[in-house]
């Protein structure tokens, strides 16, 4: 009989991971909690237009999300466009678009303007990032850009992200993201960024079309509550809301303190707290719907401690505002402790709270611009990563037999992202299928012996 793989999660991971398998001859079952597909790339609509609830866009670079979709016949609708970028400072917005912007960059001594600039492209240059591991961000920064830099420019991006991590975040994790933006910049320091007609949560449907298609099934709303596990710590199935679904392997996608705490009753107690030693952060997500143009910036970091958002994307300054029937879509994002006041506060009293700060930023602002405002939350938005992470990550296979991991806590030393849940899926998929090729081939194996 074909096996059966029960997926749990439906963000781009586990629906890659149920793609692959559809692949190799093998039927995926994906059980995802939300009412759509999706994850953290799931949307709302905005005037019929579908909209991430957390901004997203891919680099030039990411060649795994591009191939998927040539495989699902969508190329097409991947668009790239060039942005804008920019950085709130003294109460005045730098462009940092080019590298001709770097060197009109005030806040900083000439000297400091130059070891910036060149900053970028020994950052690029680094070839083997092990050799990073045991320094943190601020470390190796200070290192290759000098303390003015380091204090100017990315101290307050890592304090307004990681807030009481800052101190501990690896240099791999920074030199990921110089890479990538390097990476998606062309030879006149211009950034390019992709986006995908009709939005992420677009692509993820057509793809959940496509494993429907090849015979496995993708179900919304079914929660797994339980693992069914033998006596012997074989995985046999899921326990959601409705029923209990027999499996011959089970692939988690979520959070890893999720995962504990499906895994508690049935691993060693060791195990269980490896999966809990990686910290996370919450994100909360403040979406507006403006009758105008904010700036001309499609994204802003903003090095203000005052300013309670870390960045300010306006997303109608890389998909046209035409899209939303005009309406100016900005996101103002916040990485947090889930157990923070910001965290918790309801979606209007985040709006009043927000519109002050805004205004000091931008004193042409006027509250009669908004439209419309949305607040969308992710209790694990953000895996912290400290030095020597390697040694934190929990491998894809796991101590209960015919269980598997894949996770955003998981594709070091890149960041966690679409591009990289695909490829990580299509990973966990490939694993799985050649377990259970191998278990098979074992099984026959055992019966021809016994005759």
């Amino acid at each position: 009989m074909t096996p059966r793989v029960a997926i749990i999660g439906g963000g781009f991971g586990g629906l890659a991971a149920a793609w692959e398998l559809t692949r190799r001859g093998i039927t995926p079952i994906v059980l995802e909690s939300d009412d759509a597909v999706g994850g953290l790339a799931g949307s709302f609509e905005v005037n019929g237009e579908r909209l991430e609830r957390f901004y997203h866009h891919w680099f030039t670079s990411d060649t795994h999300v591009a191939e998927l979709a040539r495989e699902l016949g969508t190329e097409d609708r991947i668009v790239y466009r060039a942005t804008r970028t920019g950085l709130y400072f003294a109460h005045h917005v730098f462009r940092l678009s080019s590298p001709l912007d770097v060197l009109h960059f005030t806040p900083l001594s000439p000297l400091a303007r130059v070891r910036l600039g060149l900053l970028a492209l020994r950052a690029r240059a680094v070839r083997h990032w092990l050799a990073l591991e045991t320094l943190t961000a601020e470390e190796w920064l200070v290192r290759l850009g000098g303390r003015e830099v380091f204090d100017v420019v990315w101290r307050p991006l890592l304090e307004g992200k990681f807030g009481p991590y800052a101190g501990e975040v690896s240099a791999v994790w920074f030199w990921n993201k110089l890479k990538l933006r390097g990476g998606s910049r062309n030879n006149g320091g211009s950034e390019s960024l992709a986006y995908y007609r009709g939005g992420f949560a677009t692509l993820a449907e057509q793809l959940a079309h496509a494993i429907r298609d090849a015979g496995g099934e993708v179900r919304t709303n079914e929660a797994v509550r339980k693992l069914l596990v033998s006596d012997d710590a074989r995985v046999l199935g899921v326990r959601t809301d409705r029923e209990s679904i027999p499996a011959d392997a089970v692939l988690a996608t979520p959070a890893l303190p999720i995962v504990s705490d499906l895994v508690q009753p049935h691993a060693p107690a060791a195990y269980v707290k490896q999966l809990r030693r990686i910290p996370y952060l919450a994100n909360v997500c403040l979406v507006l719907e403006l009758d105008r143009s904010l700036s001309d910036t499609y994204w802003l970091n903003v090095n203000d401690p005052g300013f309670p958002f870390v960045g300010i994307i306006e997303h109608t300054n890389f998909e046209p505002a035409a899209t939303y029937a005009g309406r100016h879509i900005v996101y103002l994002s916040k990485y947090l402790p889930a157990d923070s006041e910001m965290y918790a506060m309801s979606d209007d009293a985040l709006l009043e709270f927000s519109i002050p700060h805004l205004q000091r930023m931008f004193p042409q602002f006027e509250r009669r611009w908004i439209q419309a405002h949305h607040v969308w939350r992710a209790r694990y938005a953000q895996p912290v990563v400290v030095r020597d992470y390697s040694a934190l990550i929990p491998a894809t296979t796991t101590p209960l037999n015919g269980l598997f991991l894949s996770s955003m806590a998981q594709v070091y030393p890149e960041d966690r992202g679409t591009n990289y849940a695909i490829r990580e899926g299509r990973r966990a998929g490939a694993t799985i299928a050649r377990a259970l090729t191998t278990r098979s081939h074992a099984t026959l194996s055992e019966v021809s012996a016994s005759r």
